[in-house]
């Protein structure tokens, strides 16, 4: 399960954060890059946080430590922007936080350089999820000490912003988006990326992987309109059993990740400009 800390202080907001993320200090854990709640597609976006960095680390790629992060009624009161004010009063209870990178920079396309095998693991993964955010303008990758971080993945998942809409197809979709990959143009092959870590995530590890969200998250809603799942557990079940059917053979995100990366390759001139290998 992931640990829990408490909120302690509020350090610094990250302004270049759509949802105005920010760093807090937490009672025995540290910095933390906090997500709150109250800001952005609220708790759905924390959901997909905490989904997608444990199918990486289930993957064997790198993403920070995540933790729970609780907001008690004075945290933050006295902080003098309103906006914020009102972001942190909507954030009271529980949230999510990933490891502050102490001394990390941004990923430049344009001058850094990535293993091919770790960038088609990247590229499988974000296809998976269905994550938009991994392009060349906001790759949401970062450099520590000459080790890449995977961040920032709470617009990933987004068919769970409308379950209504998901029906027995919806998992099998590919990921039409994947051709803005940041890392497709340096990507290993992407055919033997999908047989290494398709196996790597069976139903039991899946079903390990849903069990960690929480049922405040899970049970979120905004005010006068219901969760569209009577209970938690059900909620859960809805996530693995997507999961479960996108990770069915034959997986079309993968074929066509695969497909487009192919098709870059014939047209290298096209797609590769500026990026250095």
């Amino acid at each position: 399960m992931l640990n829990v800390f408490q909120a302690t202080r509020y350090v610094v907001p990250l302004r270049e954060g759509g949802s105005l993320p920010a760093v807090v200090d937490t009672d025995d854990g540290g910095l933390f890059v906090a997500k709150f709640r109250g800001a952005g597609q609220g708790a759905k976006s924390l959901v997909a946080e905490i989904l997608v960095a444990r199918i990486a680390r289930a993957l064997a790629l790198p993403v920070p430590e995540i933790a729970l992060i609780e907001l008690d009624e004075s945290f933050g009161r006295t902080e003098p922007d309103p906006e914020i004010q009102d972001i942190l009063k909507g954030s009271r209870g529980t949230n999510v936080g990933m490891r502050y990178l102490e001394g990390a920079f941004n990923f430049d396309p344009n001058a850094d350089r990535v293993a091919p095998e770790l960038a088609a693991g990247i590229v499988w993964l974000d296809a998976l999820v269905e994550n938009i955010d991994r392009t060349a303008k906001n790759p949401n990758l970062m450099w520590q000490d000459e080790s890449l971080w995977l961040i920032d993945h709470g617009a990933a998942l987004y068919f769970h912003h409308n379950w209504r809409t998901v029906d027995r197809d919806k998992p099998k979709r590919p990921f039409e988006r994947i051709g803005d990959h940041v890392l497709l143009p340096v990507a290993g092959d992407l055919r033997d990326a999908d047989a290494r870590l398709s196996a790597l995530l069976g139903p039991s590890q899946l079903r390990e992987i849903v069990e960690c969200l929480p049922d405040e998250l899970l049970m979120d809603a905004p005010a006068g309109v219901a969760p569209p799942f009577a209970s938690a557990d059900d909620n859960r079940d809805a996530y693995a059993s997507y999961l479960e059917a996108r990770l069915e053979s034959p997986r079309p995100f993968a074929a066509e990740a695969a497909r487009v990366q192919q098709q870059r390759r014939e047209r290298p001139k096209d797609h590769r400009k500026g990026y250095r290998r």
